[in-house]
């Protein structure tokens, strides 16, 4: 493929990404945004939609999914939103393989379009893993997930495998296990939030809070952290 062809190709991708933001943020009320009865009125509009057609739902979160991911969008506000609508178990599933299908696609589409350019920014600053997870790539990849990708940005964490010419099958599976237990508790945290939003009258910041269904969530997924720390000192010596 000649590189004006791949150019033209990639200021498309860029194009239909800038697209997509700008129709998601035009059905947000920003005028409403500070305003709790408005998060009340979406709850049960959300509770009405998903309970009549539930798989149709999981359908369309599916593909707005994959298509966020793999436009470079980041993946918490999925999870939060993906245990509002459906539930910390089947917003986990959702959550985890339509976010690790997303990644693959923008790994590819970086892997095919702008390969140089991501080896030209980030080989040689990650150049101390390369060997590393050449040895490996499934079992260090997957260590890669489950410690949140050394901290970098999530459509960052997506797009660096490239650099190691991983395999698209390692990418996915490793991605799919590693991803599981970080996103299970934060798709339960949005769970939490919809229960919070269903049962009270008026927003509090100390009672969401210390209600049992955030707190809980949030010191695992604190517990978590320090946990992901420790592995990432073993593994990567960071």
């Amino acid at each position: 493929m000649s590189k004006k062809l791949k150019l033209f190709l990639g200021i498309s991708y860029l194009l239909i990404l800038f697209t997509f933001l700008y129709f998601i943020f035009l059905q947000i009320e920003i005028s409403r945004l500070n305003d709790f009865s408005y998060y009340k009125e979406l709850q049960l509009g959300i509770d009405n939609l998903i309970g009549d057609k539930l798989y149709i739902n999981l359908l369309i979160f599916f593909v707005f999914s994959i298509v966020w991911v793999a436009l470079l969008g980041f993946g918490t506000p999925l999870l939060i939103i993906s245990g509002i609508l459906f539930g910390k178990w089947v917003g986990t599933f959702a959550s985890v393989v339509s976010i690790s299908v997303g990644a693959l696609i923008l790994y590819a589409i970086a892997n095919f379009f702008f390969k140089d350019l991501v080896n030209k920014l980030l080989e040689k600053k990650f150049s101390k893993y390369i060997s590393l997870f050449k040895k490996n790539e499934f079992y260090y990849f997957f260590i890669f997930r489950l410690t949140g990708g050394l901290g970098l940005p999530f459509p960052l964490q997506n797009t660096l495998p490239v650099i190691f010419n991983m395999k698209k099958i390692n990418y996915f599976f490793a991605s799919i296990l590693g991803f599981m237990p970080s996103m299970f508790i934060m798709v339960t945290i949005g769970s939490g939030i919809n229960k919070f939003i269903k049962q009270s009258d008026s927003f509090s910041l100390m009672n969401l809070i210390f209600s049992k269904e955030i707190y809980l969530p949030v010191v695992f997924f604190i517990i978590f952290l320090l946990i992901s720390l420790l592995i990432k000192k073993k593994f990567f010596n960071v």
